[in-house]
């Protein structure tokens, strides 16, 4: 990818937090405790990726609730940063309408958006600030973190998408596989979203949208991440905190980057 053209005070100060999914894939864990507020290594996942998201220069988040939302909004009375805001579904929007119902409380400026369900371990540079540093208002309407496919802890799907050189992306089609898998951070422009109805949809809409104006890019995390999305999953990242707590576990090798921002 080229230089970026963005300032580092144009950096997202805000972010949105994708916590009112159902989790069910993750039942019977998530069935008394939303799969947000379970406990990795001692830290929920969503304050794991709040935590990271302040490191990254977010001042202000905005949080989606409907799954058991009484208990993440008690989560949330007890951080300090960021200021936060919460947007309700009592009807479950899914990923782009949870995002678009919140547009009003997240601004006119390019925001990140990450889901609160995810576990990941930083390269040399925070994935956060690379994202922000790689964001280039001029030719992007969405920038994704990507994972290469066979290096997803966790991870047995087919992947998700192609990059070319320059980070531009395109999706997996009749292929068998993809090299780059969705991590679920990304960061979104507002202008993504015009012309949009309300309701329920998937934020790959917005997706379809964008790679159609050829401003899809994406940025291939140097570190660890790990999939999450069941049981299994979740008892295997659980080990592996516990491991690296005792000391008897490094955390898994930063990979290398060839499609890095600079």
């Amino acid at each position: 990818m080229t230089a970026p053209r963005t300032a580092p005070d144009a950096a997202p100060d805000t972010a949105m937090l994708l916590a009112a999914g159902l989790g069910t894939r993750m039942r019977p864990l998530s069935g008394a405790v939303p799969k947000p507020l379970l406990e990795v290594g001692g830290r929920t996942m969503l304050d794991r990726t709040l935590d990271k998201a302040v490191e990254a220069g977010v001042t202000r988040a905005v949080v989606n609730t409907h799954h058991l939302a009484a208990q993440v909004e008690r989560q949330l009375k007890n951080r300090a940063a960021p200021e936060i805001a919460v947007s309700h579904e009592p009807e479950i929007l899914d990923t782009g309408g949870g995002v678009l119902n919140a547009l009003g409380l997240l601004g006119d400026a390019p925001f990140f958006v990450l889901n609160s369900d995810t576990v990941w371990e930083d390269g040399p540079t925070p994935a956060l600030r690379r994202l922000a540093s790689a964001w280039d208002p001029e030719a992007m309407d969405v920038l994704l973190l990507v994972h290469p496919t066979v290096a997803a802890t966790g991870y047995a799907g087919d992947g998700d998408f192609f990059m070319d050189i320059e980070g531009r992306l395109v999706r997996r089609g009749e292929a068998e596989i993809a090299p780059f898998v969705f991590t679920g951070s990304q960061i979104l422009s507002p202008a993504a979203f015009d012309g949009l109805e309300p309701g329920a949809f998937s934020l790959n809409r917005v997706y379809d949208r964008a790679l159609e104006r050829e401003r899809l890019f994406g940025i291939r995390h140097d570190g660890a991440w790990h999939h999450v999305g069941t049981p299994d999953g979740f008892e295997r990242v659980s080990r592996l905190y516990a491991h690296i707590a005792l000391g008897e576990a490094a955390a898994p090798p930063a990979q290398a980057d060839l499609f890095d921002a600079g």
